[in-house]
């Protein structure tokens, strides 16, 4: 009886938390989003001409988010990737 009482208690806050984020879940799809979309602009600053003073550090990045940016540059309107080193498309 009680671990039947602590599933439907648990079950309760589980609806009741996603009650609460139900019409706020676009909102944070389009945080999350922005977010990477500013990740991945400072991660490939330096080869976009903007000086980054981690260049080296984001260096060991670039493998693990290259399926991203094409996702990405297309999202900024841009139909070709915009750097040389780089061919996604």
């Amino acid at each position: 009886m009680a671990e039947q009482r602590k599933f439907s208690i648990k079950r309760m806050i589980e609806l009741y938390e996603e009650m609460l984020s139900v019409p706020h879940k676009t909102e944070i799809a389009r945080e999350l989003r922005d977010e990477d979309d500013l990740f991945l602009l400072l991660v490939y600053s330096d080869l976009l001409g903007i000086p980054n003073p981690a260049f080296y550090y984001t260096l060991e990045l670039y493998p693990y988010i290259i399926e991203k940016f094409h996702d990405w540059h297309l999202r900024m309107g841009m139909e070709k990737s915009p750097l040389d080193g780089i061919r996604c498309c």
